[in-house]
């Protein structure tokens, strides 16, 4: 393979007219692929059919405790799914409350919870004037956009192959007391697919914070979303937080959204009593009750965390094939170019590929014309902006492989045909 950055520009010239002609061959196909986000496949969803069938008109709706799960009444949730997640999430099970069937609208509940009525001892976020939250970046769009809803100031932390940069982190926090909290996906990290390092969740359980209500934002989302034979471990941030007396700081979350049905799932928060003391309260003037019925049929479906791991294997089987086809053609079409650099997760849902300093936009725009849709460029970044223009989030899931290879050849297409176009620009 050739260095792009070292062929001269006769040669990148030549280049970027082969690319050209590939480029249209491509938009004469007509394609209308979609890897925008990152969704479970159809035969993904098919995994979950059979849990339809569990609860009819004969099957037992009871709990352990006795109560109907038709009517109204155990607002944390059912006890086996509280004690399902508390396995997941590696907390107690008097710790865990369980929801609908969005953790992203717990995450929500839990910010305006705040913003209205504030953690033990400080007042709620909304009467302490102008606040910020931090966003580890390239990070997840829809958790930049809570907060920026709610009118915080978005603070970019860098992303490392450790996690977000705790010397950044830990100088912000324990300087700057308008700083309320953190976002964190620390297992398999949306979009990057890295784990944090122990010394990293180590580091977040001793922060100082400034702010005596400063929150982590835990969203353990792909806490069972192994795709190879040596996944990564992730220490757990509940007991370092007990060992270092500040369990008032994190707030777990997880789902089973891409373990059954994202629109028919069950989702949990994790917290300590003096934070679920308000969540309790915050959550009895919205309902008398969760789906209860939901839950139930998630219990029978699962039986215990062995039968969310067995299904999490059966998830492997479809997804390991479809990110080899990702890496496969990354490193075959632009390994050795000196064009991009991308991660190689051992789970979760997507590939993080930065390209040139200036590039991201119009790769993208170059897939959209050409029949392919991808996430946005900047979605990985606090108000959309990424300062450098060069992360890209691949989602490769949904598609069936055979159009998977097919999007992959025109992405790494676009990524050559932007690379070529920048460095002739340079020289120009």
């Amino acid at each position: 393979m050739l260095d792009y950055r070292s062929m001269s520009n006769e040669a990148l010239c030549a280049e970027k007219a082969d690319l050209e002609k590939r480029y249209a061959d491509f938009k004469a196909r007509g394609l209308k692929l979609n890897m925008a986000r990152g969704k479970p496949g159809v035969d993904q969803l098919d995994l979950s059919m059979p849990m339809l069938d569990i609860l009819n008109s004969t099957a037992n709706i009871y709990a352990s405790t006795g109560d109907d799960c038709r009517n109204y009444g155990l607002g944390d949730g059912l006890p086996e799914m509280r004690e399902l997640f508390a396995e997941m999430l590696g907390l107690d099970d008097h710790n865990i409350i369980v929801g609908g069937n969005s953790s992203l609208n717990m995450m929500f509940d839990a910010i305006s919870c705040a913003m209205t009525h504030g953690f033990p001892g400080s007042k709620p976020w909304s009467q302490q004037g102008h606040l910020k939250f931090l966003c580890p970046s390239p990070g997840y769009d829809r958790h930049f956009a809570i907060t920026e809803y709610f009118g915080f100031e978005l603070v970019t932390v860098p992303m490392t192959s450790e996690g977000p940069d705790m010397d950044v982190v830990e100088e912000l926090v324990q300087n700057d007391p308008t700083i309320k909290g953190i976002w964190c996906v620390p297992k398999y990290s949306n979009p990057t697919g890295i784990t944090y390092s122990d010394e990293t969740v180590r580091r977040f359980a001793a922060l100082k914070p400034a702010a005596p209500d400063f929150k982590i934002f835990w969203d353990n989302a792909y806490c069972v979303h192994d795709l190879t034979d040596t996944p990564d471990t992730l220490l757990n941030l509940w007991h370092e937080c007990r060992k270092q007396h500040s369990i008032d700081m994190p707030i777990f979350f997880a789902s089973t959204s891409k373990i059954t049905f994202p629109g028919a799932g069950v989702a949990a928060m994790g917290a300590s009593e003096h934070n679920l003391t308000v969540f309790r309260e915050h959550y009895s003037y919205q309902t008398i009750g969760p789906d209860k019925l939901n839950q139930l049929r998630h219990i029978y479906f699962f039986g215990n965390l062995d039968g969310v791991k067995l299904q999490m294997e059966k998830h492997r089987a479809i997804l390991e094939p479809k990110f080899q086809v990702v890496q496969e053609k990354l490193e075959t079409e632009l390994g050795g170019k000196n064009v991009a650099e991308w991660t190689q997760p051992n789970g979760g849902y997507f590939v993080s590929v930065d390209v040139l300093d200036g590039c991201a936009k119009r790769v993208v725009s170059l897939c959209k014309e050409a029949g392919v849709t991808l996430t946005g460029a900047g979605a990985t970044f606090p108000y959309q902006k990424d300062p450098r223009d060069r992360n890209i989030r691949v989602a490769p899931t949904y598609p069936p492989v055979s159009e998977l290879e097919l999007a992959m050849d025109l992405f790494c297409i676009a990524v050559q045909l932007a690379a070529v176009e920048k460095l002739l620009s340079e020289r120009a």
